[in-house]
């Protein structure tokens, strides 16, 4: 007869400020089973506001580890760029999501729930859009708890010395010049977090980060530069003025008879002939044989540039994922293309207060208003839908063609992805 492990005894989950930064971080190693770094506690901590730093723990558990907290997640303020009325776009205040990470003897009661209802709760409240934004560690789990992958991204790989064909942009690429600093440089942290702030109002599915962030993200120490340079960035200048910028490092690598150094590149920002400038310059860096792009978009300049080179694009994967924690506020923070008229019969597990049904109108104007409503529904849909069709790029139309939402009404779809759809490019999102 084969033994069975009994049920552990039912237990409850209490979230709060973390206010000890030596146990948040023992959580965080713990749970993503990294090596610890070399450096101060606060300084590793230091992208985080203490305020945005939560903690979950099992009450009435006799086992709990006195050295570590059952979970632990922390938020970013982000700006995220959406669609504006007719056609135009507009960034809006979201609670990004991060830090995500449970105890491995805490799993499957109920952790990693609680901390999620809590952060939805965090982000109905506090002058947010609505709107909670992660990239996803394990997908599963946040569309279960009803985020959507609202874009894509994938690597791009250049060979050293590749050919960006441009041939209407060469003049005005001909004009910026480019220059590597210390990404340590308050200075250049400074002049990235301007560049990034306001190339990211152009980009659909752009995040800007704050500055705080960024000099955490742009920070080196014994891990991150093992075997391979500090961070760089090269800034881009045109006429006098940042126009934009590269993040980098590089890793050396020698092969029998040539170098074979990899640059890695974490974006490159800036309008399309600054970003051409940026790229022909990293293509072009001593004893380097690859560029790495790692948040690039499935329909990237860059792969028009190099075309019909092979080889450039890995596979698309999820970039930003959205969820609706408020819904009448979300829907009301983004414009919309075409009016419409359409009632949705949304299901919503996790916030059980705002499934049913809710009447979608959008004026000629592009301003739209959720109301609740008795009327009968159009559309039946999950919220993680909604969240993946939030930024226009993912048309509703073929979620209802792989089955996962209903039409009940015929055109209802239809009339709602017009609403809803862009003509801007959707970007990739940079990670956070």
């Amino acid at each position: 007869m084969s033994e069975t492990t009994p049920p552990r005894p039912t237990v409850h989950v209490h979230v709060q400020h973390a206010d000890d930064d030596e146990r948040f971080l023992a959580t965080d190693l713990l749970a993503w089973f990294q090596e610890p770094p070399p450096e101060p506690v606060a300084a590793t901590l230091s992208s985080i506001d203490p305020a945005d730093r939560w903690a979950a723990d099992l009450t009435d558990d006799a086992d709990a580890d006195p050295d570590r907290h059952a979970g632990i997640y922390g938020t970013y303020p982000l700006q995220v760029t959406v669609p504006g009325p007719l056609g135009t776009l507009r960034q809006v205040p979201v609670l990004g999501l991060s830090w995500v990470g449970v105890h491995p003897d805490a799993r499957r009661r109920g952790v990693l729930t609680a901390m999620l209802a809590h952060h939805l709760a965090q982000a109905r409240t506090g002058g947010w859009s609505g709107l909670s934004a992660l990239h996803a560690s394990e997908p599963a789990i946040y569309g279960r708890h009803g985020w959507g992958a609202a874009s894509l991204e994938l690597r791009a790989t250049l060979s050293r010395g590749a050919t960006l064909t441009a041939p209407h942009l060469d003049t005005a690429a001909g004009r910026v010049r480019t220059r590597l600093y210390d990404a340590a440089d308050p200075a250049v942290v400074a002049r990235v977090t301007t560049l990034m702030r306001a190339h990211a109002a152009d980009r659909l599915g752009a995040v800007a980060l704050g500055e705080r962030t960024l000099r955490r993200f742009l920070s080196d120490n014994a891990a991150t530069t093992r075997d391979q340079e500090p961070t760089r960035v090269m800034l881009a200048v045109e006429g006098g003025e940042d126009a934009g910028f590269a993040v980098l490092q590089r890793k050396p690598e020698w092969g029998e008879h040539a170098p074979k150094g990899t640059v890695f590149v974490w974006t490159v920002d800036g309008a399309p002939a600054v970003r051409l400038a940026l790229l022909r310059r990293l293509v072009d860096l001593d004893l380097t044989s690859t560029v790495r792009l790692r948040t690039a978009s499935p329909d990237d300049l860059v792969l028009d540039w190099t075309a019909p080179e092979r080889g450039v694009a890995g596979s698309p994967v999820d970039s930003l994922w959205l969820r609706l924690a408020d819904l009448p506020t979300a829907l009301a923070a983004r414009g919309y293309a075409a009016p419409c008229d359409v009632v949705l019969d949304v299901s919503d597990t996790r916030l059980p207060d705002q499934a049913g049904r809710w009447r979608l109108r959008v004026g000629a104007d592009g301003t739209g208003r959720a109301t609740r409503t008795d009327q009968p529904a159009q559309v039946r849909l999950d919220v993680a839908d909604l969240g993946a069709s939030y930024l226009g790029g993912r048309p509703l139309a073929r979620l209802l063609e792989a089955g996962r939402l209903e039409e009940v009404e015929p055109g209802a779809v239809a009339a709602l992805d017009a609403a809803l759809r862009s003509p801007h490019r959707l970007h990739a999102a940079v990670g956070f």
